[in-house]
């Protein structure tokens, strides 16, 4: 039963994912999520830039906490990590903390809210797009296969092209043999022509 589960989220995160690409990041990262909002029959696209204060990483139910100081006010907001109303998701800056769960900054303004920054170079996505990654795997896989397929066509072919130069050349071996025999007897031939013609 919990087998089933796992493939169905692992399918449901590829549907999910399969079009737009999640960075790598962590608590401490300020972030920029780029949000649809449907207001009637118009939407729009609306950011919402801060800090990450914490990640839940639990499959399909992931989510991620942001913060940020809206006329000195602290706003937090909960976005699913795999949810279609967010369009994007930008890293601005990588954080230096120690903690998993940023809530202490709940507390803490002005300069004592800083985090310092850290440079962890270029980090792969998380989930880039794959929506046409699974079409050249199964192309790679038939390819592959036709590959495998041709190399023991040729194999067999040059075994049985081996097999008749050896069969061929067997005949030949003979051929030649006669050939030099006939060449042995031929002056041998001419020689007896030559003492009957003499005597």
């Amino acid at each position: 039963m919990n087998n089933l589960l796992e493939t169905f989220e692992k399918k449901q995160i590829e549907r999910l994912t399969g079009k737009k690409r999640i960075p790598t990041f962590r608590p401490g990262d300020t972030l920029k999520v780029t949000i649809r909002i449907t207001e009637g029959d118009k939407s729009r696209l609306q950011a919402f830039e801060g800090m990450c204060i914490a990640r839940k990483n639990n499959s399909v139910n992931s989510n991620f906490t942001v913060r940020k100081l809206s006329h000195g006010e602290g706003v937090e907001r909960v976005f699913p990590l795999f949810s279609p109303i967010i369009e994007k998701i930008e890293v601005i800056r990588k954080g230096d903390v120690r903690r998993a769960k940023l809530y202490y900054l709940r507390d803490r303004t002005g300069k004592r809210a800083r985090i310092a920054d850290r440079d962890r170079g270029d980090e792969a996505d998380q989930y880039s797009i794959i929506e046409e990654a699974p079409v050249e795997e199964k192309n790679s896989n038939t390819d592959e296969s036709s590959v495998v397929a041709e190399q023991v066509n040729v194999e067999e072919s040059k075994e049985d092209e081996a097999t008749q130069d050896e069969q061929k050349e067997e005949p030949v071996e003979e051929v030649e043999v006669k050939v030099e025999e006939n060449t042995e007897e031929a002056p041998a031939e001419e020689a007896e022509k030559k003492t009957d013609e003499q005597s």
